[in-house]
């Protein structure tokens, strides 16, 4: 048998403890109080609690205090701290030791059974099961490629058919996609995994100094060069260079990229000596390389060297079936930093994530899990966690179907919560009548009052059309010049 929530009130105030026990005990709620740090935790031992609340400031273990005894108890717990203080430190603090919520007294009780409502609902959210460890002596080291996508897949045997040929390779694709990663898988499975991987973003470096971290550089060679120095090149002799972005690459030192393409040798900035190199380059860009051909932005010989094989990853928003399994691979690997327990997907904010049109792609999923974790901390992730604006835009982007039935969810309720009714009214009749007079003058508007296309928009014949008109007495306003027949 069910027994009804639990809530522990903790607070040396006598009169608080009683409003508290009173105004959940009228929502079947079961209350225990305690008038000291000590005893909420002797009463934690024994109980499951749904919640505790309790005062900030009490003799002997304060509100803080206790907070972080339960953590260490039972991570899960949700503890709202209630203060007359209503300072920024205190509510800095108490989130920081990781408090449910802060509130302030005088109390608002709806703004308190909002909260055990939320946590009653993450309750009800149960945990998926654990998966086995998987061996990662098996897998690609850093396992952040992640997609059982169709287009993720035909990407995977591309990896797979190209990663020994030791030839160069251009990676396409949004920013955010995982173009490194798929850089680094590509070292991972080649013959040259036991060399360097080196990888450098051609957009974050001016020309001057970009120059100098590819080639190096003599002493000497311009101010500032007080020493010697090895640049990426020789740094990943043997190995594999990345060259991130090279789209934003200016045309002087593209030719430079090209000759080593070439020849396998290049100069040191102020060097006269040319030095051999056994490098593997791959290279990335967001940009289209056709297009800054045809503006003489980017070298025909460079982009024809370096598009031996072609990988294009395809955005987030076109693969959305592997968001789940992203934003589950983001909470594992952030989980045992960010959160205090277990943390994981309800299914609503799981719908909400699989329907976002994701223009930050992968790198702004895992923002937007990191921010998640934070914010849960144990527990089901709720749409509360996530970014107002992606909540937002994904309700916005729903189907026509799924937003109509929230708005009419809605509006029926405002109805109900508006108007006055007794047994003897006919609730139904009375709204579907009215819903029903709306559509027909809608559509007979948006037909110019013409009853055939009306009819067949809301898939019954004329006769039924007609009859409905005069039932309701629907004023037909037939617009000027109305187009067709």
């Amino acid at each position: 048998m069910n027994q009804n929530p639990k809530i522990l009130i903790v607070d040396d105030e006598e009169n608080i403890r009683w409003v508290f026990k009173k105004a959940f005990g009228k929502k079947d709620f079961l209350v225990d109080t305690a008038e000291s740090g000590e005893e909420a935790l002797n009463k934690i031992q024994n109980n499951d609690y749904l919640a505790v609340f309790t005062d900030i400031f009490m003799e002997g273990m304060t509100g803080l205090e206790l907070l972080n005894q339960i953590k260490k108890i039972n991570p899960d717990t949700r503890v709202v701290v209630m203060t007359a203080q209503d300072t920024m430190n205190n509510t800095i603090e108490a989130m920081r030791l990781g408090a449910y919520d802060y509130i302030s007294k005088p109390f608002d009780f709806d703004e308190v059974f909002a909260l055990v409502d939320k946590a009653l609902v993450s309750r009800k959210i149960q945990a998926p099961p654990t998966e086995a460890p998987q061996n990662s002596t098996e897998e690609f080291s850093i396992d952040a490629i992640i997609g059982k996508s169709k287009k993720m897949q035909e990407v995977f045997k591309t990896i797979g058919k190209s990663a020994a040929a030791d030839l160069p390779i251009l990676i396409t694709g949004e920013s955010g996609t995982g173009k490194e990663m798929v850089a680094q898988a590509l070292h991972y499975y080649s013959k040259r995994s036991e060399r360097p991987f080196i990888a450098i973003n051609c957009a974050a470096i001016s020309r001057e100094l970009l120059e100098s971290e590819l080639f190096g550089h003599e002493k000497g060679a311009f101010t500032g060069a007080v020493e010697r120095k090895q640049g990426k090149f020789e740094l990943a002799d043997g190995g594999t260079l990345f060259l991130d972005e090279i789209g934003d690459m200016e045309s002087p030192l593209q030719a430079k990229i090209l000759r080593v393409l070439q020849d396998h040798e290049f100069y040191r900035v102020g060097g006269k000596t040319p030095l051999k190199v056994n490098v593997r380059i791959l290279a990335a860009t967001n940009q289209d390389l056709e297009q800054l051909m045809e503006r003489k932005l980017f070298r025909e010989d460079l982009f024809h060297r370096l598009n031996v094989i072609h990988i294009h990853l395809p955005p987030l928003r076109e693969r959305l079936e592997d968001v789940p399994l992203l934003a589950n691979h983001f909470l594992k690997k952030f989980s045992p930093t960010l959160a205090e327990g277990t943390v994981y997907l309800s299914p609503s904010t799981e719908r909400l994530l699989g329907n976002h049109s994701w223009r930050g792609n992968i790198r702004e999923l895992e923002n937007v899990i990191k921010r998640a974790l934070v914010l849960a901390l144990s527990g089901p992730i709720l749409p509360d966690h996530l970014p107002r604006q992606l909540v937002a835009d994904t309700q916005d982007a729903a189907p026509l179907n799924e937003q109509w039935e929230k708005k009419l969810n809605q509006l029926i309720r405002d109805y109900l919560k508006n108007n006055k009714w007794d047994e003897e009214d006919n609730l139904h009749d009375r709204l579907i009548q009215s819903m029903e007079k709306h559509l027909f003058e809608i559509l007979l508007d948006h037909f110019s009052g013409k009853q055939v296309p009306t009819a067949k928009a809301l898939g019954i014949n004329r006769n039924t059309l007609k009859r409905k008109i005069d039932a309701m007495k629907i004023q037909i306003k037939k617009k000027k010049n109305p187009e067709g027949p």
